[in-house]
């Protein structure tokens, strides 16, 4: 197996033991069998280490907008048109942050879910934030429009698109995301990856139930963009006509069927 590197991030400092936030997969006319990788769990390491940044690495940014985007989600928007060192250091969806909030000293990772371009024309970092009780997490989403939080330099290599790159020689894309770790992935579609020019690209998002799932209303919006969205739920409301389950599964019914018909898909892993 082949796996191609980008640096972690996360959305929040919780992680899934089953499922890292987000697979990309891409389909290789290879004959090799595939052999899936646990989360090395780096965080721990990184965020010890950027605890102890100098004080002069962090800006202090106003919220504009907290809102909620679903059962325990929320859509949080910072003003950064006044950092502009900030605004040109994020070049590439999947990139993240650290957020500091007033009174508490330990920061929180934040994957920003915005596109670059967002950043360049109005001056913003949006952001999904899953409020955890008694997290940094649940603060920031407790706190109101004009409060001042800080916010580290972007951190990481984001998604590297040339790895797929042209379209045309790498047809199949698969996108597998739960819960929040659909942050870095709208990010990723709002972009653009060409997947326009692509045969089959398909997005496996997971919750729960649909109150549970965020960015429903931007669904068309991707679709016309060329990714296929395929919501999986694993404990739906009665009615529900779509895919029932758990997105890890899918995953793994994915893989299955591939090795089996002899080919290899290399995992572009993002945590």
């Amino acid at each position: 197996m082949s796996t191609l590197p980008f640096a972690p991030s996360v959305t929040h400092a919780h992680f899934s033991h089953s499922l890292s936030p987000m697979f990309i997969l891409r389909h290789l006319p290879l004959t090799r069998h595939l052999r899936l990788s646990r989360n090395n769990r780096v965080a721990s390491v990184v965020s010890a280490a950027a605890v102890r940044q100098d004080a002069s690495l962090w800006t202090p940014a106003p919220l504009s907008l907290i809102e909620s985007a679903a059962e325990s989600l929320f859509h949080i928007s910072i003003d950064i048109s006044n950092a502009p060192d900030l605004v040109a250091s994020y070049t590439r969806p999947g990139q993240y942050l650290q957020i500091r909030v007033p009174d508490v000293e330990k920061p929180s990772f934040m994957a920003i879910a915005s596109p670059p371009s967002l950043a360049s024309s109005r001056g913003a970092f949006e952001f999904l934030v899953k409020s955890i009780a008694g997290s940094t997490a649940e603060i920031l989403c407790g706190l109101k429009k004009g409060e001042t939080v800080e916010l580290s330099s972007v951190m990481g290599n984001g998604f590297n698109i040339d790895l797929i790159d042209p379209p045309e020689e790498y047809p199949t894309v698969l996108i597998f995301a739960t819960g929040s770790g659909i942050s870095p992935i709208r990010s990723l579609i709002e972009s653009g990856f060409g997947a326009d020019r692509r045969s089959d690209v398909r997005l496996y998002y997971g919750a729960r139930n649909l109150n549970r799932m965020a960015y429903q209303e931007k669904f068309k919006e991707w679709e016309s963009a060329g990714v296929k969205v395929v919501p999986v739920l694993s404990q739906p409301d009665d009615g529900w006509k779509g895919e029932t389950g758990y997105v890890q599964v899918r995953l793994r019914n994915v893989l299955l069927s591939q090795v089996c018909c002899n080919s290899m898909w290399i995992k572009l892993i993002y945590t």
